[in-house]
């Protein structure tokens, strides 16, 4: 925890910061409540301990100040008083605990549980907030029925892992469901309670990730106009997961290192190391071990984050989940549409599982929200898909169950789905929209493929 320490006492001020540090935590002092409210505003502060008497200032008027400005705030009042009174006057207005001067160790480390125990409360509140929003809203996201043959031998490796506090890594193709697994797999942890915190590592510049990542002090750089906490922070005590890991800038990874070994980080801006209490859990669909070798990804970080992987299949080796993925799928964008479907005729439910699929879930989704717009009818046909799923099937990717040959072709699957895109659609947000992919993902692709575009 960061704790304030206000006291007017520079003695007691040291000691009590040694104290507080000693056991792990961090503490900053301060001498006057002035001093301490300018600080509250500038950073983030988990508990303040307040001393009664502050030379000419008064702790309880300070304590009204400090909760008027920061609802919520734990406050511990310290007085050197041995009476009853001040420290109900205290809790009367607003206080969560009194300590009496000069504290012991013991006293110290019980009040502290204390308000780990109110922190970990407050944070599980949210959680529970952010569920009952995200359940009203309606996840189109589907349930994975981990009893599926391609499924069960990645979730059993998985509930083995989840319990234990090991760095997890998810491969798998771009839309296979990564996120939704890991969730799952910190919902099986001992940390279900706490925070889950994503963060999606190619969508920021370097500098601009680095703070999101770790946070940063006001005048770290141009535009930080403000003290900022990071994702780690948030993250404290629960789960940290790093989408496309792959992606990382080369600068940050011996920071994320530090923090996978260490458990400490430090700001921009700031040389104060901090300690991090998170589970990291890692996706990408990059070949991590190919950008080792190309000097993109440091070696260390690998085998650090490499203790426990698992593979995600695609979407099309797993052809009994497609028409069960369609089906959930379309009975939530139903619902968003306020229509009622029976669900897909004969011909769209044969070329759902005739399509190869190269974007995934992702892809799916979008052709059943369109198709559930678009259908004049209670049952989706064939004419309700989109165009690319309708066009005719080239030679090597005839309909059927994928053989191992066809597993040892996906990059020509791909390469084939993407051309066929760029070629219907009339822009490269709408051919990345039919793939399921985002736009600078096709981008990429496209310019691996020496496409150009004059493809489109």
């Amino acid at each position: 925890m960061d704790f304030l320490i206000v006291d007017d006492d520079p003695t007691f001020r040291e000691g009590a910061t040694l104290l507080v540090e000693e056991e792990g935590h961090y503490a900053e002092a301060v001498g006057s409540g002035e001093a301490a409210l300018t600080r509250l505003r500038e950073d983030r502060f988990e508990a303040v301990l307040l001393d009664l008497h502050l030379g000419a200032e008064n702790g309880l008027d300070v304590l009204s100040d400090i909760l008027r400005a920061h609802p919520g705030m734990p406050v511990v009042l310290c007085t050197a008083e041995g009476t009853v009174a001040p420290a109900v006057e205290a809790m009367r207005r607003g206080a969560v605990d009194y300590l009496e001067k000069p504290f012991r160790r013991d006293h110290l480390l019980t009040v502290v549980a204390r308000l780990q125990r109110i922190g970990q409360l407050d944070q599980r509140i949210r959680r529970l907030e952010q569920e009952v929003s995200e359940s009203r809203s309606g996840s189109p996201e589907p349930l994975f029925d981990f009893s599926t043959p391609a499924m069960r031998e990645v979730m059993d490796v998985l509930s083995r892992a989840a319990p234990t506090p090991a760095s997890i890594l998810i491969l798998g193709e771009s839309g296979t469901g990564k996120g939704v697994v890991a969730r799952e797999v910190h919902h099986q942890s001992d940390l279900r309670d706490r925070a889950f915190v994503t963060v999606s590592c190619p969508s920021l510049s370097r500098e601009l990730l680095e703070s999101d990542l770790f946070g940063h002090t006001k005048g770290a750089f141009t535009g930080a106009v403000k003290d900022h906490w990071g994702k780690v922070r948030a993250a404290e005590g629960g789960t940290l997961f790093l989408d496309e890991i792959g992606d990382l800038p080369v600068e940050i990874q011996p920071k994320l290192l530090r923090l996978l070994q260490e458990r400490e980080y430090e700001r921009l801006g700031e040389n104060v190391t901090r300690q991090a209490r998170v589970r990291v859990i890692a996706a990408t669909n990059r070949d991590l071990k190919q950008r080792v070798a190309e000097g993109h990804f440091r070696e260390d970080l690998f085998f650090r984050l490499n203790v426990i992987s698992v593979t995600m299949p695609p979407l099309r080796a797993r052809q009994e989940d497609i028409v069960r993925f369609a089906g959930h799928y379309l009975r939530h964008f139903a619902a968003q549409c306020g229509r009622r479907f029976e669900g897909f005729s004969d011909d769209a439910r044969a070329e759902l599982m005739r399509y190869p699929w190269p974007g995934n879930l992702r892809e799916l989704r979008n052709a059943i929200e369109r198709a559930a717009i678009l259908a004049r009818g209670q049952t989706v046909h064939l004419a309700d898909l989109p165009l690319e799923l309708r066009a005719p099937v080239e030679p090597g990717a005839e309909a059927g169950p994928v053989d191992t040959d066809e597993i040892l072709s996906l990059d020509r699957l791909e390469e084939r789905a993407i051309r066929r895109a760029l070629k219907r659609a009339s822009s490269l947000a709408q051919a990345a929209q039919w793939l399921g992919i985002d736009q600078a993902t096709l981008y990429r692709k496209r310019k691996k493929l020496g496409l150009s575009g004059s493809d489109l």
